[in-house]
């Protein structure tokens, strides 16, 4: 990755739906150059896709919550299969395998509190691996948007 893939990446962070013509202008090159570069990054699976950020208030989900969770016994399958199980659910935002004192941190959004009671009490220790439940909620989530790419060579 070059300075030039580096400068794509950073404009397309600021705008994932700019057209071609506008991140060419913005990085200083032909149209053709930068939909080559772009086509290349997504190819080599640099540009994985483009999300959408969605209020989850406005559709019923304003109370989120982080979840550690840890399992037994700990071995590669009942990691793998509870990772797969949680990730499925609706109420799933985020799952981060992790080590330390718990295996998993489950982000989640819910309706309302009572919600979050259900989730955590009628889904997740209802499940026979379930060693530890517990819950933080969040009060306030800031994402960043941008990563700060460096180029490789």
């Amino acid at each position: 990755m070059d300075g030039l893939d580096a400068a794509i990446l950073a404009a397309l962070q600021t705008n994932a739906r700019m057209t071609n013509r506008e991140v060419a202008a913005r990085v200083g090159v032909s149209p053709t150059t930068a939909l080559d570069r772009t086509r290349a990054l997504r190819r080599r699976g640099i540009i994985r896709g483009a999300t959408l950020d969605v209020d989850l208030a406005s559709i019923g989900r304003g109370v989120q919550a982080l979840i550690s969770v840890r399992v037994r016994p700990p071995s590669r399958q009942t990691i793998e299969a509870f990772r797969d199980w949680v990730s499925a659910l609706p109420e799933t935002l985020g799952v981060f395998v992790v080590s330390g004192d718990v295996d998993f941190i489950i982000h989640v959004a819910v309706a309302d509190n009572d919600a979050l009671y259900a989730f955590v009490i009628d889904r997740l220790t209802q499940r026979a691996e379930i060693a530890d439940v517990r819950t933080t909620v969040v009060y306030e989530h800031l994402r960043s948007d941008r990563i700060e790419i460096a180029p490789t060579r």
